[in-house]
């Protein structure tokens, strides 16, 4: 029988991830909210590993279908000095890792478009970036 120490049995908070930077090895600190992903065609399903019959009748009933234990999210890294985002996949308490494809930017769930909303202007795009910005200046009607 292994002895654990009185503060280890009785910890109740959760431990911090083990979710390591893949160049440096060291801890990373998250520095975002989790985005959800999922999955809108029944080939989207198929790459893990749902069969094709399957896939295609929850697509048909349910639309889209949350992918769970899959996720996007930012980290800072000390070595690195940067935050990165990566695509989260966790399985048996292991989180696997990888920076994250545009792809999958599609499929987050909560996540703004970012090349902004196409039916958007660039004059409006350009301005509402501006900070401190009158826009009154921009309008002054010459009589």
């Amino acid at each position: 029988m292994e002895l654990q120490k009185r503060c280890d049995r009785n910890r109740k908070r959760s431990k911090r991830r083990a979710i390591f930077c893949p160049i440096h090895g060291c801890y990373l600190d998250s520095a975002s909210e989790k985005y959800s992903l999922y999955a809108d065609t029944a080939g989207q399903l198929q790459q893990r590993g749902i069969g094709r019959k399957t896939a295609m009748m929850l697509v048909a009933s349910k639309t889209t279908v949350p992918l769970t234990g899959e996720w996007l999210e930012a980290f800072w890294c000390e070595q690195c000095q940067k935050i990165e985002w990566y695509y989260i996949k966790k399985k048996d308490n292991r989180y696997d890792i990888a920076i994250a494809p545009v792809e999958l930017w599609q499929q987050a769930v909560g996540v703004t478009n970012p090349d902004g909303n196409p039916s958007v202007g660039e004059f409006t795009r350009r301005h509402a970036r501006m900070t401190g910005y009158d826009a009154r200046r921009e309008f002054q009607l010459r009589g």
